[in-house]
């Protein structure tokens, strides 16, 4: 696509989000009669009280689905609820509503009907917030709900799939607001053994454990004054949960092995790629957790469904690329670089995007992007790799040198244990939350132990 190209899709994506009004009615059951209107874009159902439409059925999970206006239609998603949501006697995990439907949630029969009326939904004017780059509608939408939530000491809960920018986010909230001179503190819940977790959240006193062999600050004390941003949130064990939950709930904290509490004044923001509602229904997530943290929620799209900002991302990202690893920034991007990456899928997301950028721009060489996902280039020829070695400078080198091992060893790894990261974490020696996390930065694709989740996505009309 030409520049001219970009601009127009750009300026065609600027405009308000229009959806369309729709209600959801309970039919028959326990709650026969209740009826919620959506003018806002998206509503769940369920028992919990932060639900739109809260349900007393007890066949009804806290979040058993959510409905989300989208264009002409409504989506209809189960949220793993525990008895499932049913069309015309079929279990469905997501459905498209054109007009109306009508679901089975345990004992209650709903409705769902699309009104004539269409609504605007609230849209940020801004194309970029901080570090974060798009004037797509979906990241109007995240910039919306991070400008009213910065200013304030509100939870927030990011959530997005691996490589969306959800440490960005986080980044851009605490610069935002009155604690942006404070600390930023990050704790990767995923990375952490389950036995140090605590320590590294909480602290802990000389002598509380063997290894402690003298006093540290948790995480919470050094956070004092600013903001903690707790990555893969969804990876916590399940029995810390509370400890946080508490240290939340009375804004103080206690080292292990401390007989005295300290008061703390820290911002929370978390972030997950899991969808910690389908969590709780599911009982590996603490509902009340839940609440105290979702306060507000941003979701961070996937680049494939933003496509229109891959020109801004690129152009942005360019300059910082070259001016770290130490190489020229001069690239021509003529219509078929711009085609190789409107054709791609992205599924390493921006993170991906920006490890193609770099090698593209250390390389000199825009290979095609499929190739770029499966094998990496000067794979069975040595000398022609080291020929482009002795031209960079040393950290530019290094870096695409365990770049290259890396994404080998680990691409090798997944094809012996047929993609299953709990085995491969188990052969390689490292923590498996670790070890996902390493292979959605490069974009490979794997499923954990318990499989493959995806399912088919029905339609009604």
């Amino acid at each position: 696509m030409g520049e001219k190209t970009e601009t127009q899709k750009i300026e065609r994506d600027s405009h308000p989000k229009i959806v369309r009004k729709f209600s959801v009615s309970v039919r028959s059951g326990p709650d026969a009669g209740a009826r919620v209107g959506c003018e806002e874009g998206a509503l769940t159902v369920g028992t919990a009280k932060s639900a739109r439409l809260v349900l007393t059925d007890p066949t009804v999970s806290r979040f058993h689905c959510e409905f989300e206006a989208d264009g002409d239609g409504v989506t209809v998603r189960d949220l793993s609820s525990s008895n499932g949501t049913y069309f015309h006697g079929a279990a469905v995990t997501e459905l498209r509503v054109h007009q109306s439907a009508e679901l089975q949630l345990g004992q209650s029969a709903l409705l769902v009907e699309l009104e004539p009326q269409r609504v605007p939904v609230t849209l940020s004017a801004l194309e970029t917030f901080e570090e974060l780059i798009g004037g797509s509608v979906a990241m109007r939408k995240v910039f919306t709900v991070l400008e009213r939530a910065a200013p304030t000491t509100t939870p927030i809960l990011i959530l997005g799939e691996s490589g969306t920018g959800k440490e960005l986010a986080a980044r851009a909230v605490h610069a935002r607001s009155a604690r942006a001179n404070g600390p930023f503190e990050v704790v990767d819940c995923g990375g952490l053994p389950p036995t140090l977790a605590e320590s590294e959240l909480f602290g802990h006193e000389r002598g509380a454990f063997t290894g402690a062999t003298g006093d540290r600050a948790g995480a919470f004390e050094r956070a004092d004054g600013g903001t903690l941003f707790l990555d893969e949130l969804g990876e916590l064990p399940l029995e810390l949960q509370p400890k946080l939950l508490r240290v939340l709930a009375e804004g103080e904290v206690r080292r292990i092995g401390g007989r005295k509490s300290k008061k703390i004044d820290v911002r929370v923001v978390a972030a997950t790629n899991r969808d910690l509602r389908r969590e709780v229904n599911q009982g590996r997530f603490r509902a009340d957790l839940y609440f105290r943290l979702a306060v507000l929620v941003a979701r961070m799209p996937p680049l494939r469904e933003r496509l229109d900002d891959v020109p801004l991302i690129v152009r942005a990202m360019i300059p910082k690329i070259a001016k770290q690893r130490g190489v020229e920034a001069n690239l021509t991007l003529d219509e078929e670089f711009w085609l190789n990456l409107a054709n791609h899928d992205w599924p390493g997301n921006v993170r991906e995007l920006r490890n193609y950028l770099e090698q593209l721009l250390v390389l000199r060489d825009a290979a095609l992007l499929s190739a770029f996902e499966s094998e990496p280039r000067h794979e069975g020829s040595a000398d022609a790799l080291w020929a482009d070695l002795w031209s960079m400078p040393l950290r530019s080198a290094k870096a695409l040198l365990v770049e290259r091992f890396e994404r080998e060893y680990l691409k090798r790894l997944l094809e012996t244990t047929d993609g299953n990261v709990a085995e491969a974490a188990r052969r390689s020696g490292v923590y498996r939350g670790t070890l996902f996390r390493a292979i959605r930065r490069i974009g490979l694709r794997a499923h954990d132990s318990e499989g493959d989740l995806s399912d088919d996505e029905p339609d009604a009309s």
